[in-house]
């Protein structure tokens, strides 16, 4: 550690008593755990911020000993894009969800999950437009698109943000909506945390007293027919009806296929709705319940363990066939260990009715994105993670031939700044000047990746 480093982060540590941690330090440790876990350098330190206030000051202090910077939330993401090797504005500690007086809007800090939203939204019977999983921090998950359970009826949760308060490279706070900052506000809702620390966001609500939902499992035998089936039923659903299918391996180390529907309109026609679901083939486990919104998003919550490598990649289909199927297919019976897992998300109704110029988010015609994952213990040698590295790659690749260019840029990494622009689509060059304009320097360089240079065709 050089001597304006030792001295800058002694300065930042008097500034903000008890919020500034190092290596070492049981809060440090608990804020550099993350889903999965990290490989490489830790941080120097981390800042554990209560307010803008000492996000404006981590940000100077960043820039001062010229350390790179990184943003902590929810810690859900693949590629650790949450810890840098430098200082780390931990936003957990701004968690706080509200929900205005009209029942219309909820104000979300930026270290809030979706288990703190819906722990203030199940009880007024209305829900945020959140992802799959209930830990996944919201900031995170809504600036870069936020494909979830709602999508059909609600859009993207990027879709639903009516204003952002953002701390910018400068350490200004302003917040941007339809009026103020808008091209700030057009460049959030979908270029990710590149322009600035996101401190507070307001979310449209929307009522939904309940859902039916469940994960329903069948043998990997008939996985061919089951998925074909779900995906048949899904293709001719209304918005309300949102389903997720693929295949994991089950707890006898078997590879299973599954189904998740979650029906969000009239809890009356919910068991109706889904009913077809339980039909699809030999139902191995599983039922489709009435239950809180917030309680259906734990569905996951057992494949999602800390202390555990994972590799990544995705891919946008134009549909879910027979062909993308037997990829699904043939994927599995390939599968290295217990730990891989090919799922899909619906991208359809009022997501596929908005304008793809309305927000820097480029795709906007109804698709599937596919999440292909291969977690392992971190004490495997070198060869299980090369395994497992091929496997994702190999699975991927097996889709050029029917996949849309580019990909969900949340689940992209870094070095895929080609893939971002053909994500971005006809938006990817004015992303490009608002980042210019709003960072020149890249201070928020640990963010998702943006594309670089003159943006592609349309995706």
């Amino acid at each position: 550690m050089t001597d304006l480093t030792a001295r800058t982060l002694n300065r930042l540590g008097q500034q903000l008593r008890g919020r500034l941690s190092l290596p070492g330090d049981e809060r440090y440790a608990a804020a550099t755990t993350i889903w999965p876990k990290r490989v490489g350098r830790l941080p120097r330190a981390v800042v554990h911020c209560r307010t803008p206030e000492d996000v404006q000051l981590t940000i100077r202090a960043t820039r001062d000993c010229n350390l790179p910077l990184s943003v902590r939330g929810g810690g859900h993401d693949w590629a650790g894009r949450a810890l840098c090797e430098g200082i780390v504005v931990d936003l957990r500690g701004m968690n706080i969800v509200s929900v205005g007086a009209d029942n219309r809007l909820a104000k979300i800090s930026g270290g809030a999950r979706a288990l703190d939203v819906c722990a203030m939204t199940d009880p007024l019977g209305l829900a945020a437009v959140t992802g799959s999983v209930g830990a996944v921090g919201m900031t995170g998950l809504t600036l870069g698109g936020g494909y979830g359970p709602l999508i059909g009826r609600c859009g993207l949760a990027l879709d639903n943000v009516t204003a952002a308060e953002v701390v910018l490279a400068d350490g200004c706070i302003i917040v941007a909506d339809l009026d103020n900052e808008t091209e700030l506000f057009w460049a959030v809702r979908g270029g990710g945390g590149n322009f600035g620390v996101v401190t507070r966001m307001h979310h449209r609500l929307h009522a939904v007293p309940s859902v039916r939902s469940g994960l329903l499992f069948y043998p990997f035998s008939e996985a061919k027919v089951v998925l074909e089936r779900g995906a048949e039923i899904a293709a001719s659903a209304s918005d309300e009806l949102t389903t997720q299918i693929g295949c994991v391996v089950g707890p006898d180390g078997a590879p299973m296929a599954f189904v998740w529907p979650t029906w969000c309109g009239s809890p009356s026609e919910g068991e109706a709705r889904v009913a077809p679901f339980l039909e699809l083939g030999t139902l191995v486990a599983g039922a489709l319940d009435e239950k809180s919104y917030g309680a259906s998003l734990t569905v996951f919550d057992s494949y999602l363990v800390n202390g555990q490598r994972t590799f990544m990649e995705t891919c946008w289909l134009p549909s879910l066939d027979v062909r993308s199927i037997e990829g699904f297919i043939q994927a599995m019976e390939m599968a290295v260990s217990p730990g891989c897992a090919i799922f899909t998300h619906e991208f359809k109704g009022a997501a596929s009715r908005v304008a793809a110029e309305a927000t820097a988010f480029g795709l906007r015609r109804n698709h599937v994105l596919v999440e292909i994952l291969a977690a392992f213990a971190d004490h495997e040698d070198e060869l299980e993670e090369q395994r497992h590295r091929q496997w994702v790659q190999a699975t991927v690749r097996a889709f050029d031939a029917v996949a849309l260019p580019g990909g969900y840029p949340n689940l992209l990494p870094r070095s895929a700044a080609d893939r971002a622009a053909k994500s971005y689509g006809r938006n990817a060059e004015r992303l490009i000047k608002a980042k210019q304009h709003y960072d020149p320097d890249n201070v928020f360089c640990s963010a998702i990746p943006l594309p670089v240079g003159t943006a592609m065709a349309d995706v």
